[in-house]
């Protein structure tokens, strides 16, 4: 994947980085938040290589792009000059807000996803060890054991100094202040003090709890040290804020979580866990049942962000989490029903698409390339996965399972899950979770796709020009990721005339809602993007009249957008239009490039066949 590449494609598929209020990443996804999601074009983002497909959900528009998201993320950054997602925008604050939910969620994964991995390594390598101990290969009382834990087990003793992090880049309070209040918390003195009667504060009586490993008091005093630190900023003369800010926040709000936010945060925690434990204490089933048929129904709309957390909290009171058990069932079952399409299908796409998706499944536990894909498109084997992790998320409850760390669920981390009941029993559930949604894939089968017809490529396939006007190369183009060739290679005109015509015979691909861009596949495949103007997206649509649609077969020459350029030109936007060719891979170059005055229909350059492109 060309990671820069896909985060400009993206980019501009979102409206543009001014259209951009935030951006954070997750494990597999990047999650915008828009400031007007009218501009966002999910066609034209899904057909960018490396992208799997789109979603919107708890107020976000996401990006689905798999492992390597961290990646393209990394580029959005350079390009926007920052990391986006790393902080809350005034113009954001100022716009419509979504709904309470929504916002709920949104703040959970940005407050969560960035710790997910690490999370997640560590709760394997915590997994890994207890395993080790269990089975004799290492002795727990020797310094190579505790040194093994330390390494495995700091990151979730130390949680409220991690999470204190990403906590004041999304509430935008002081970092270093959030920190040195969450190191407080997990000072070894108050650690100790953890069910020590008489414990008092200036004579007051103190409830202490331990707050090792814990969520829910940080992210409240964190939200609290956002708004006293604004109010202190006001208020205090600029000769002694920089020094008093911090001491006051420090001595109140660390005070105030030990005599008030702490104990009533533990008291939420407690009961929450207790909630959790009485489900899978006295209705196990129908807890594994819901949570194994609905996990990847909640991850589809983004919303087990807010269960995630539970989780956590599950693991700091209980020391296990029977909410992650069943969750093992639920992506065995996407991958057995994935296996099943790729055993039945006669689509040789669909079976190049399905064998690196089970593997990705089973193994890594990133399910979306086998969801969106290839289950929810074909949606019976989607429905047949839910089944098969509801029955074996049933069994796993029922079993007394639970995980002994936090983790993603996956094959490599299946040791969590060893030790908490019977092994023949986890097994037994693990395989039904595959074999059922397997066997129903190919007893009750599913639309099959059909194989598009092959594509011939010339190596020499003529563009020829869609505008009136003067060609001038992509280096004249003022927009770096056009002028560069980071989107493709191509030439750019700059139009005398409101008319752009179709530059070959094909197929249009793309139409994007502003009319700005069209993109179109010519019988040959080259996939030609036209641009007109640089951030003409920004006018919403106004001046511009697409005649054609998405999916029109079109000849070259026929009309496909009629736009005013006086209007445009006199609304401060340059008229420079780039068509580039977006498919490198197959087209890496072009020749006989235009240049100087140019009317619609002249050649305007070859598109270049790679050699691989030219043998089919």
């Amino acid at each position: 994947m060309d990671y820069g590449k896909t985060a400009a494609g993206v980019l501009a598929g979102v409206g543009g980085g001014d259209n951009v209020a935030s951006v954070v990443h997750c494990a597999t996804r990047l999650r915008f938040e828009l400031k007007d999601t009218a501009k966002a074009d999910p066609d034209a983002i899904r057909s960018i290589p490396g992208v799997i497909t789109t979603a919107e959900a708890g107020g976000q528009f996401q990006v689905v792009i798999g492992n390597e998201v961290p990646e393209v993320y990394a580029e959005i950054a350079k390009t926007t000059g920052g990391a986006p997602g790393e902080r809350r925008s005034k113009e954001r604050d100022d716009a419509a807000k979504p709904n309470v939910f929504n916002r709920f969620i949104a703040m959970i994964s940005a407050l969560f996803s960035p710790l997910l991995w690490v999370l997640a390594a560590a709760g394997l390598l915590k997994a890994l060890l207890s395993a080790s101990v269990a089975f004799g290969w290492i002795d727990s009382t020797t310094t190579t054991y505790a040194m093994l834990n330390a390494i495995s087990d700091g990151f979730f003793y130390f949680l409220p100094v991690i999470l204190a992090v990403t906590a004041a880049k999304y509430f935008e309070a002081n970092q270093m202040t959030s920190m040195a209040m969450a190191a407080a918390l997990v000072y070894p003195a108050i650690v100790a003090l953890d069910g020590q009667p008489d414990v008092s504060f200036f004579g007051i009586p103190v409830v202490m709890v331990s707050y090792v490993s814990s969520v829910i008091p940080v992210i409240i005093m964190v939200w609290l040290q956002s708004h006293v630190e604004r109010f202190l900023y006001a208020k205090l003369h600029s000769s002694i804020r920089r020094l008093f800010t911090p001491m006051i926040v420090l001595l109140i709000l660390v005070s105030l979580t030990f005599l008030v936010i702490g104990p009533l945060a533990n008291a939420v925690s407690s009961g929450l866990a207790a909630g959790i434990g009485w489900l899978f204490d006295y209705v196990p089933a129908l807890g594994g049942a819901i949570t194994g048929g609905l996990w990847q129904v909640f991850v589809i709309f983004g919303v087990h962000w807010g269960i995630i957390p539970l989780m956590i909290v599950e693991f700091q009171e209980n020391g296990n989490v029977a909410l992650l058990a069943p969750i093992f069932a639920a992506v065995l079952a996407q991958a057995g029903a994935v296996l099943g399409v790729l055993i039945r299908t006669r689509s040789k796409q669909l079976r190049a698409l399905s064998a690196p998706a089970a593997i990705s499944a089973f193994l890594a536990g990133v399910t979306e390339p086998a969801i969106y894909g290839i289950n929810l498109p074909l949606k019976r084997p989607f429905a047949f996965g839910i089944v098969g992790g509801a029955v074996g998320g049933a069994i796993i409850a029922a079993g007394g399972i639970t995980a002994n760390a936090f983790v993603l669920a996956s094959g490599l981390s299946l040791p969590v899950l060893f030790g908490s009941g019977s092994v023949w029993v986890l097994l037994i559930a693990l395989a039904v979770s595959i074999v059922v949604p397997f066997v129903l894939v190919l007893v009750f089968g599913f639309t099959d796709r059909v194989d598009d017809a092959p594509v011939t490529a010339s190596p020499d396939l003529q563009v020829v020009s869609p505008l009136d006007g003067t060609a001038v190369p992509l280096s004249q183009v003022p927009d770096a990721a056009f002028a560069d060739g980071s989107l493709g290679q191509g030439i750019a005109i700059v139009p005398t005339g409101g008319t752009l015509f179709a530059p070959v015979a094909g197929e249009v691909v793309a139409v994007f809602p502003t009319g700005h861009a069209i993109g179109i596949r010519s019988e040959d495949g080259v996939e030609i993007l036209i641009h007109i103007g640089i951030n003409t997206v920004e006018l919403g649509g106004e001046h511009f009249s697409v005649t054609t649609e998405k999916g029109a077969t079109v000849a070259a020459g026929d009309v496909l957008v009629e736009f005013d350029t006086a209007a445009i030109a006199a609304a401060g936007y340059d008229l420079t239009t780039p068509i580039i060719v977006t498919n490198d891979d197959a087209f890496p170059t072009i020749g006989s490039p235009a240049s100087g005055a140019i009317r619609h229909g002249d050649p305007l350059y070859l598109a270049i066949a790679s050699e691989a492109a030219a043998a089919r």
